[in-house]
């Protein structure tokens, strides 16, 4: 045998050992993906202040090939806001939006940040950047009571796409309230270039009335705790990317979604119905994944998708993990136009089935909500209440037109089976309906499934309309006679309220 090469290859290798610790650290660290990579040396150039944006909103590209000093204010501002149509709710944010102002520099820049807690603030706040390199994140350098205001300087070493989020104690109220919001580390080279950027951040919360219970509705710690949110929402509010706010795109666009989630509490597992994610830039990093029909977004963590539209329509994000969607708030809608292309989808391009009262404005639901609080509501503002919310619980079944569909569910336009008895209208709703019922002389045998998860005005109203509209003509339902029916119905433990 011949050992001389074995001796060769041995004396290279010892050779490359000494080789790589010669090596300064930076170029060590480049080589194993470490994080010095992303140390370019000092910023160069004048300071930039950076442009933040509110959601849905995404800055412009840094277009910039050096590293620069960064200049970020960012302001602690405790307000009330709507939640959901008719529901206000006192959220804690970054820069007066949830999730809070969107923040993007470059790899290698040099940011100094400046946190800013708004004087008419009650609680002291702080900022953890999951960016940020260092203890906390920034949160022990920016503890800031109301009407003060602190600063800390930190190098974007990494690229990525992190979550920032407030760190102070209890924390899990602070991020549960709306403290939270993005941060995007370009590559040294930027990212290509996009139709359209958007903004998204899924968050869950915690209130101590139902889903949709009308007027002002405070935090509830123990809820929160057992992580049983009231609501799942998109960008702070059930209408936040719905009917009239709904993102828009064209046909031909290819778009990127930047989609982080705050949490506190639920992991999410985000989708967009009728289109496939091109690619996806798992957990915020710098490695993707292609044709992704889900994804998987833990709290404190991000994701940044791509995809091209194709075909005209209204195309639904939602948390997949469904029950979150339709009863809990956590869907949004793409609007996107162009010209039809039958070779590749053929169908409605507004899908009730899904949308349902997605698609249209809530407005009447909120307008009836304040009427009811200051005492003067009246039977014309239920019905257009009602009938916003008809489309999205029963419209699939009964129609738009409540004909009902023949042999199988019966009509309630001109429904002797109603009228008869509008109140028993109520115990339906609530309890549901199984068995023979003859309606207009025909009988119809199927489920009417309880739908006692709707709040009592939500019955009152989507019963006025249906009692008054398609030629009927009814009486009024009360949310009071709804509560009394509702408190004389036992249910399991367990069940639904």
């Amino acid at each position: 045998m011949n050992r001389f090469p074995v001796i060769l290859a041995c004396a290279a290798a010892l050779a490359l050992g000494a080789c790589t610790q010669d090596k300064p650290p930076a170029t060590r660290a480049a080589d194993t993906g470490g994080s010095l990579k992303g140390d370019f040396g000092p910023p160069r150039g004048e300071p930039i202040k950076a442009v933040l944006t509110s959601p849905p909103h995404v800055p412009p590209a840094t277009n910039r090939n050096y590293p620069a000093k960064v200049i970020v204010e960012l302001e602690v501002i405790e307000k009330q806001m709507e939640i959901a149509e008719g529901v206000n709710y006192t959220f804690w944010t970054f820069g007066g939006t949830v999730p809070g102002s969107f923040i993007r520099v470059r790899q290698g820049d040099t940011v100094e940040f400046h946190l800013k807690n708004h004087p008419s603030s009650k609680m002291p706040h702080n900022i953890d950047l999951h960016g940020v390199t260092g203890p906390g994140g920034g949160a022990a350098s920016t503890f800031t009571a109301p009407g003060h205001h602190t600063q800390f300087t930190f190098k974007a070493l990494n690229q990525g796409l992190y979550v920032y989020h407030c760190a102070t104690a209890p924390v899990g109220m602070h991020v549960a309230n709306g403290m939270y919001g993005l941060i995007l580390v370009e590559p040294p080279e930027g990212l290509p270039p996009v139709d359209h950027e958007f903004y998204v951040m899924q968050g869950d919360f915690y209130t101590v009335g139902k889903y949709r219970e009308k007027g002002y509705q405070p935090f509830d710690m123990q809820k929160a705790i057992d992580e049983n949110p009231t609501y799942v929402l998109f960008n702070g509010a059930e209408t936040s990317m719905t009917g009239p706010n709904a993102l828009k795109a064209k046909t031909e666009q290819r778009i990127r979604m930047f989609v982080g989630n705050g949490g506190p509490n639920l992991v999410s597992s985000f989708h967009l119905i009728g289109e496939i994610f091109d690619k996806v830039q798992y957990e915020g990093g710098t490695h993707f994944q292609e044709n992704v029909q889900t994804t998987l977004i833990p709290a404190g963590g991000a994701a940044t998708v791509e995809f091209h539209t194709e075909v005209p329509g209204n195309y639904v994000m939602v948390d997949h993990s469904i029950f979150r969607a339709f009863n809990k708030g956590a869907l949004a809608i793409l609007e996107v136009t162009g010209p039809e292309k039958p070779l590749i989808y053929s169908g409605k391009q507004v899908d009730e089935m899904y949308i349902g009262d997605k698609v249209a404005s809530l407005a009447p639901v909120a307008a009836a909500a304040t009427a009811k609080e200051s005492g003067t509501l009246t039977k014309e503002q239920q019905i257009a209440a009602g009938g916003v919310l008809f489309k999205g619980t029963c419209s699939t079944c009964h129609q738009d037109n409540g004909a009902g569909l023949p042999n199988v569910f019966p009509p309630l336009a001109k429904s002797d089976y109603l009228l008869k008895d509008p109140r028993h209208a109520i115990e339906v709703v609530l309890n549901g309906l199984t068995g023979p019922v003859t309606v207009n002389g025909n009988t119809f045998n199927s489920v009417m499934p309880p739908m006692s998860q709707l709040t009592d005005d939500e019955v009152a109203n989507i019963l006025t309309y249906v009692l008054n509209t398609w030629g009927n003509s009814g009486p009024a339902i009360s949310k009071q006679e709804v509560a009394k029916v509702r408190a004389t119905t036992k249910r399991p433990e367990g069940a639904a309220h």
